[in-house]
Parts: structure tokens; C-alpha cells; sequence
């Protein structure tokens, strides 16, 4: 059976030994949301107990875990920690991805892993939309606009030749979320364009998108919004030369990794005021005070928001508790995660 399937281990239902471990803040948070009130429907499992720190953790938890319940923030488990739960059968993650805990010691043991990274895409796609949509309605510099004449400015002339009709976006990466925003966008008047090397012509088609090469994508789009993996070729991919393949006035939208975009480079095109950009990540993580990203009228940053945040953190609990309940039918995860599949994911 692949990795990615997830356990099929019993015909009837048991409730299994399940170990929450997680940050501390996101645990209270899930606590005081009342969020993990349905995991013990299908588990044997104490949510207000924690663990942080494996070698710091009760032996006998640990002992008896065969499910952990993992989210922002969990201990890395290496192989050390796995010695101490020898009865460990899958890690369900609450979050996104499993990249942060999940080592190779976890495939060599069998165990089998599941992420709710398909709720978060949803969190993400539909910032991505808003982001779209407002983008090409320039809805940024009107409003800047607006307040600085205090409303004495016609906006008919000054929006002329922007819109959302008949308007290109290109999606780099169709990964969970850049496939949720092209379905989302399928309502609009849009022409959508895929780069994605793992994307075959036959699955476009039935995406219902046009397949191209990132440059010709970079060129041809209003829009570009990044929804690739943070690997060590996607790095800089965004760099001054393609950067610069940009049109003038086009948008670059980037919820994914910071590392994808040279931060540089891109500081530098848009002091210009030759393109615009939404910037939910960056690298690094925390811009400095000095940034021109901070102040640039062309362009809207924000601090990781993108995600899921607030009640959108129910969406991918509830998520990964409905994972739990497979396996303790005996069933394959939906959402199961492999190590093929990871080295090619966010």
C-alpha cells in the first residue's frame, strides 16, 4: 500500500491512543474555540494535555501514542523521539505543511502521515481572488487616491483600461491552492494560464487552462500570483531578469514563500512604479523597518495572512479530526501524505 493512502489496519471502528503536539499558543487557541471538542468522539485522547518537547514528555504518554495529533508548532520527530513511541502509527497535522516535524525517520518507521494542507489552500485561494479581482479593479491606488483628494478626483478617466474583463491570470504552480483559484476564477471573464512542470497538457485541458512556459506566463499575465513549492530550484525563481518579463502595470501576487521572489530585485521594479504587488510573504520573513515595502503606494503587504487564521483554524481541525475518524474505522486517509509527494510540495 503507497504511503500516501494512509493505514487501512481494522474492519470495525476503535478509538485510538491520541497524542495532541503542538505550539503552546495554538493550543490554547483550539481550547478556547472549543475547537477539539469532537476529537474524542472518535479517540481515546486527554486535549488538554500537551506535548512541546518529546524528551521532556511523560514516558508513558508517549509509550502509549499510536496516533499523533500534530499542529503549528509540533516537536521535529527524528528518530530519537520515535524510539520513545514505539506504538506511533500515523501523525494527523492540523495545518498545512508537515515539513516543519515530519523526518525521513517517520517514512523508515511505516508510519503514515495526513495533513489538512487541502483546507488551508481554500484560505489561501480565496485571498488569492480578492486579491485578483481587486488588483485589476486597481482598487488600491483609487482608494489611495480617494483619500488624498478627499474625494475630488474622477476615477472614470484614471481607471481607463482596467477591469476584470477579458483580463489574463497566470497561476505559477498547480498545486492544491493554485488549482482552488482556478476554480474560483471560472466564473470571472478571465483567460488563465498554468506553469507547472509536473502538469501534463491533458491535465490542463481538463483545468480548462492554458499550459505555458513560466516566462511566456510572466509576460502574457495582468496578474501573477505564485502558488509553487519553496525548493531549492524554486528559489529566486522570480529573479530581475524575469521580473522585468513583467508588463507594465501587471501585478505580482505571492502567498506562497518569500523565498521564491528576490526581494531585492523586486524592491527595485517596483520603486519604479512600473508594476504593482500583493506580498503576503517574504523573505525574510520580517521585513526590515526600512523597506521601501512598507511604504510603496504600488504595492499591499501583509503578514502571512493569507493562510487560515481565526474561525478558518476550525476548517482544518475539523479536517484533520475527520482523519482520526478514518483511521479509527480502519480507513484510508483522504489527505494522506507520502514522501514522493513531499518533496515536491510546499
Amino acid at each position: 500500500m503507497p504511503a500516501s493512502e494512509g493505514p487501512a489496519l481494522n474492519s470495525s471502528t476503535h478509538a485510538p491512543q491520541t497524542l495532541l503536539a503542538m505550539g503552546s499558543a495554538i493550543h490554547r487557541t483550539l481550547l478556547a474555540k472549543s475547537t477539539l471538542q469532537r476529537l474524542p468522539r472518535t479517540a481515546t485522547v486527554d486535549t488538554s494535555v500537551l506535548v512541546t518537547d518529546y524528551a521532556a514528555a511523560d514516558p508513558a504518554l508517549l509509550d502509549a501514542a499510536e496516533v499523533l495529533f500534530t499542529h503549528w508548532g509540533s516537536p521535529v520527530l527524528t528518530e530519537e523521539s520515535l524510539r520513545r513511541m514505539p506504538r506511533l502509527r500515523a501523525v494527523v497535522h492540523a495545518a498545512g505543511s508537515v515539513k516543519h516535524h515530519v523526518t525521513e525517520a517517520v517514512w523508515e518507521r511505516g508510519i503514515t502521515v495526513s495533513s489538512a494542507a487541502a483546507a488551508n489552500a481554500l484560505s489561501v485561494a480565496e485571498f488569492t481572488l480578492a486579491a485578483i479581482l481587486f488588483a485589476n479593479k486597481r482598487v488600491l491606488d483609487s482608494a489611495h487616491l480617494y483619500r488624498e483628494t478627499r474625494g475630488r478626483v474622477d476615477l472614470l478617466p484614471y481607471l481607463d483600461g482596467h477591469g476584470n474583463y477579458r483580463r489574463t491570470v497566470g497561476i505559477v504552480g498547480a498545486s492544491r491552492t493554485g488549482r482552488r483559484v482556478v476554480e474560483l476564477l471560472r466564473p470571472f471573464d478571465f483567460e488563465v494560464l498554468v506553469y507547472d512542470p509536473y502538469l501534463t497538457g491533458s491535465e490542463a485541458d481538463e483545468l480548462g487552462v492554458g499550459l505555458v512556459t513560466l516566462d511566456e506566463l510572466v509576460r502574457c499575465s495582468h496578474v501573477v500570483s505564485i502558488h509553487a513549492p519553496q525548493l531549492p530550484e524554486t528559489r529566486h525563481m522570480f529573479d530581475a531578469r524575469r521580473l522585468a518579463l513583467l508588463r507594465d502595470g501587471a501585478t505580482l501576487i505571492n502567498t506562497a514563500r518569500g523565498s521564491l521572489v528576490d526581494t531585492g530585485a523586486l524592491s527595485a521594479q517596483l520603486a519604479t512604479g512600473r508594476i504593482h504587488a500583493v506580498i503576503d510573504v517574504t523573505d525574510p520573513e520580517i521585513m526590515p523597518a526600512g523597506s521601501p515595502l512598507y511604504d510603496l503606494p504600488n504595492v499591499l503587504l501583509t503578514p502571512h495572512v493569507a493562510g487560515s487564521l481565526g474561525n478558518e483554524l476550525d476548517r482544518m481541525a475539523h479536517c484533520a479530526i475527520d482523519e482520526v475518524g478514518r483511521y479509527a474505522k480502519g480507513l484510508p486517509f483522504l489527505y494522506g501524505v507520502g514522501p514522493d509527494e513531499l518533496a515536491r510540495s510546499a
